[in-house]
């Protein structure tokens, strides 16, 4: 084949991919102009690990979207603003994340996980939880989990909206510290099936308080929690069984290498 021929070729399969890309071109066109008048028919949700905690329900994601962004259903899919439905869901304060996305059946999909919390707060009135990161949320009305109640004089102060992480440098500490605590016990069982409320004295030690036996442990403030846990562990393993069931009142672990019982 000559030199002629070659460029004729070429020019050819030149002309034939720019049909084809011209083809795809518009039917991809046609395809988003089509999905863009495809109406809403709905909301479908979706809450992750509803069996374990119960704080947020397909019908409070269904009344946020309705409430604070407006109606979907009957909307062209391609005016609904799926990043701002993310926003306002994240905004709930038992959301730890939300996903929005459209199907071609034009139904607005939402997926929610929701925060898993470790420990509940009693403030005089004021109750809330917090989970493994330190993050706030008040509780509501008939939506409970069955976490480690910790009450008395709780050095925290919730904002204005009652949610979030604590600003303060010394509430922070304090709740890493609790939250370290908490944790230790969670990932002893033991320790999570039989402490069942820790109270808060005013000066910031804490009593410990096992579901069974009349015994309350003197635990101090949140530091050494694993020396003060092995203490408690030896009260169980060894004086109780010498001493009986219910002898002490007060077993206080808060000082190095002692066990105090009254």
């Amino acid at each position: 084949m000559n030199r002629t021929g070659k460029i004729i070729r070429t020019a050819a399969g030149v002309c034939v991919l720019a049909v084809i890309l011209i083809c795809l071109g518009i039917s991809y066109g046609v395809s988003r102009s089509s999905r863009a008048q495809t109406l809403c028919s709905g909301i479908s949700v979706t809450v992750a690990d509803s069996t374990e905690s119960r704080f947020v329900s397909a019908a409070d994601i269904k009344e946020y979207v309705g409430r604070d962004y407006g109606k979907v259903a009957g909307i062209p899919v391609g005016n609904i603003d799926l990043d701002r439905i993310e926003t306002i869901l994240d905004s709930m304060s038992a959301v730890l994340k939300s996903e929005a996305y459209i199907t071609k059946d034009g139904m607005l999909n939402i997926s929610v996980t929701q925060r898993k919390p470790i420990m509940r707060f009693q403030k005089g009135r004021e109750s809330f939880y917090a989970d493994d990161m330190g993050y706030v949320f008040p509780v509501r009305s008939g939506r409970a989990s069955y976490v480690t109640v910790i009450d008395g004089a709780v050095p925290l102060s919730l904002g204005r909206d009652g949610k979030g992480r604590s600003a303060a440098g010394k509430e922070r500490q304090w709740l890493g510290q609790m939250t370290d605590l908490v944790l230790y016990m969670t990932r002893h069982k033991v320790w999570a099936e039989n402490i069942v409320q820790i109270h808060v004295l005013g000066n910031g030690d804490l009593i410990l308080i096992p579901r069974e036996g009349k015994e309350k442990f003197l635990f101090g403030k949140p530091v050494s929690i694993e020396e003060k846990f092995r203490k408690m562990d030896a009260y169980y393993t060894n004086i109780v069984p010498a001493r009986g069931k219910d002898c002490y009142g007060s077993v206080d672990v808060r000082f190095d290498g002692q066990i105090i019982c009254k």
